[in-house]
Formats: C-alpha cells, sequence, structure tokens
C-alpha cells in the first residue's frame, strides 16, 4: 500500500486538494475534511485508471515539512 502526500489550500469559498506525485488528480470541497476525503477518492480513482491502463503506478516522493522563521 503506497502513501501519497496530498496539499490542501484553502480557497475563497472551498478548500483544493492536489498530490505532488500524481499530476492531474486534484479535488475540492466546501471544508478542509470534505476535500481529505474527495481526494481519497480521487487517488483510489486515479490508481485504478491508471492499473486498467496497465501503467505504472508513481512512486511516492514527496514529503512535508514546516520550517518556522521569525
Amino acid at each position: 500500500m503506497a502513501r501519497y502526500l496530498i496539499i490542501i489550500e484553502k480557497a475563497e469559498k472551498n478548500y483544493s486538494a492536489y498530490s505532488p506525485d500524481l499530476p492531474g488528480c486534484v479535488a475540492a470541497g466546501k471544508t478542509r475534511a470534505n476535500a481529505e476525503s474527495n481526494m481519497k477518492k480521487a487517488i483510489e480513482m486515479h490508481i485504478r485508471g491508471l492499473r486498467r491502463d496497465n501503467q505504472p503506478l508513481p512512486e511516492p516522493r514527496s514529503i512535508a515539512e514546516y520550517v518556522q522563521v521569525g
């Protein structure tokens, strides 16, 4: 089982999410939790599509870390 990093960003009226390791795989939601849930479903669908098309699954490579400044 692979673990893919997702980035969740606050937009004006909702939240959007994407994964740097899965280009084109995006989702949105009214709340952060909704965007996260939708992104999980989008990743699952993306992976199913890759498998169906006999394409290799991208290796998870992205990591995230916060840097404190000031």
